[in-house]
């Protein structure tokens, strides 16, 4: 319906003097009910452009419109200072359901957009210093959603973890595990936690830091390879950083950078002259300090070297956590020094978790060995609601997680209230089957019947399924899919209470109703089976 109406006004611009193309054409859902089903600005953009003010150039369109033979279009009003608002008949929210139910959980909401761009998108990445957190797990369900979001609109996505296996961090997380090994005083910065303690009973290699740092952080990272997978986390590649240093892939970078003029060497030193060139970088940096260690910075451009000139992705989207925010300006700096578009490298930052109900609580810490890890909180609350609760509100908003109200069986419990609405619609199936009635084939259904105010909410809902999709892939804000879940499970509770739906009755009206509303249940079973695999949880039958 919405590209009805975009091409209609778009046909009205250009006859009047201005080619616009039908995607060029803006239009809004009302947000209340007296302003329309949909709301256009056309006339604000193009009147000064023709000469005309909004509000002429709005009445135009609304006669030019109301003569037209747009399907469903009941009538055109021109609003405020220009605005176009269309009034449609309610079979347009017919229309949809029919879509919904004619393209089922593999074709609804679905888009070719992507284009097959191949798109690395690396997320989590938690050193495997010590067991993932809360703090550095919490946007594994962003990421993994986030993929599945762009998967659905047609990209090729890659799904990476990048392991940081070597370094200052291993050889302290070996040090501390040989300390306790012998029983001597972890070192100031080394790591405090009891897994530690529990590496060294295990740990019978010999007494060198880097040996037994890579073995640890081997046990480590299969722990967080068994966290993961348990919420529904996997990946395409687990790529290594100790690969990227052996492999000779930061020499190049810097041989690459060098060629360039962008590199000087000083106090020992190689620098990145990316302030110094002009790249926009508000020092220069550090690749490899003076005693021959890479720094975070050198390791990062030369692994992206590898995403975009190697492996050739054509985007890559990487997740990081708040404290990575400082190194976002420098890793676009050095990818635009090595003539990567730094269009296509998105960084998107996570912000803070918190835990409200009196257990560990302030800066998760793997050194102090302080953090709620990631595979408690699953325990506590259920693979399902960790994932729900992580893709409640934005990427870019702090979050504080209330544990006594997601632990109650309750219409209070986000996470209870949406699951319960798909459990109530297998629940109708079932008896529907006890009582042998048939469902009709929907091509047979007068679904103009659906008139009652909860059915027309529920359409409503449904009928933002699509765009939901697409513009949570287009703002990489996968969260929209929850907030759009939530409507749908309050619109469908809401019918379910008002609105009988297995009639008893042989009155042929009931009859009529009753297979109408049996299609619409059908039609929210289809759409958020859609969304719980988007956010990549169950669907339960019964709760």
């Amino acid at each position: 319906m919405r590209e009805d109406l975009q091409r209609s006004i778009a046909t009205i611009l250009s006859e009047l003097g201005v080619d616009v193309p039908p995607d060029g054409v803006s239009l809004e859902r009302p947000l209340r009910a007296e302003h329309g089903d949909w709301s256009a600005n056309a006339a604000l953009m193009y009147a000064k452009l023709l000469g005309k003010s909004p509000r002429d150039l709005a009445g135009e369109i609304c006669e030019r419109v109301s003569g037209s033979d747009l399907r469903h279009l009941e009538r055109v009003e021109v609003a405020g200072p220009g605005f176009v608002n269309f009034y449609l008949s309610i079979g347009w929210l017919h229309d949809v359901l029919r879509d919904v139910i004619n393209a089922g959980e593999d074709g609804y909401a679905r888009f070719d957009f992507g284009a097959s761009e191949r798109v690395n998108l690396e997320f989590v990445s938690a050193n495997p210093t010590g067991p993932i957190h809360v703090g550095n797990g919490w946007w594994g369900a962003y990421g993994d959603s986030l993929g599945r979001v762009m998967a659905r609109c047609g990209y090729a996505v890659h799904r990476e973890y990048y392991v940081n296996d070597t370094g200052r961090q291993v050889r302290m997380l070996g040090e501390s595990v040989l300390a306790r090994k012998s029983g001597d005083e972890i070192p100031d910065d080394g790591y405090q936690g009891e897994y530690v303690t529990q590496l060294a009973k295990s740990y019978s290699g010999p007494a060198d830091a880097m040996v037994a740092g890579k073995w640890a952080s081997e046990m480590i990272l299969k722990e967080i390879k068994n966290t993961l997978t348990s919420i529904g986390i996997e990946y395409d590649a687990w790529f290594s950083q100790a690969s990227i240093e052996e492999s000779g892939a930061l020499n190049e970078t810097i041989d690459q950078l060098r060629a360039q003029g962008l590199i000087e060497e000083k106090d020992g030193a190689i620098w990145f002259l990316s302030n110094t060139a002009g790249l926009g970088d508000s020092r220069d940096r550090v690749l490899i300090r003076s005693d021959g260690t890479p720094t975070y910075l050198g390791g990062d451009l030369a692994y992206h070297r590898n995403k975009f000139l190697v492996r050739g992705f054509d985007r890559v989207i990487d997740i990081f956590g708040a404290d990575h925010q400082g190194q976002v300006a420098s890793l676009k700096c050095g990818m635009k020094a090595l003539g990567v578009d730094t269009n296509r490298l998105e960084i998107l930052i996570g912000q803070m978790i918190s835990l409200m109900d009196g257990g560990k609580s302030g800066k998760m810490s793997k050194r102090l060995g302080n953090f709620v890890s990631l595979d408690e909180l699953i325990d506590d609350l259920g693979p399902d609601a960790v994932r729900l609760l992580a893709l409640m509100g934005s990427l870019d908003q702090a979050n504080t997680l209330d544990l006594d109200v997601v632990r109650s069986q309750s219409m209070d419990n986000p996470v209870y209230y949406i699951q319960y609405a798909y459990a109530r619609i297998c629940s109708l199936g079932r008896v529907r089957e006890e009582r042998s009635i048939k469902r009709m084939p929907v091509k047979d259904v007068d679904l103009g019947v659906l008139s009652h105010p909860r059915e027309l909410e529920l359409l409503r809902v449904l009928e933002t399924m699509a765009d939901t999709v697409r513009d949570a892939c287009e703002e990489r804000a996968p969260h929209k899919i929850t907030v759009w879940v939530r409507k749908l499970a309050a619109a469908f509770h809401g019918f379910y209470h008002d609105c009988p739906i297995l009639s008893q009755n042989e009155d042929p009206g009931d009859f009529a109703l009753m297979q109408a509303r049996l299609w619409l249940v059908e039609g929210c079973r289809i759409a958020a089976a859609i969304a719980f695999s988007l956010l990549g949880v169950s669907a339960p039958e019964r709760m």
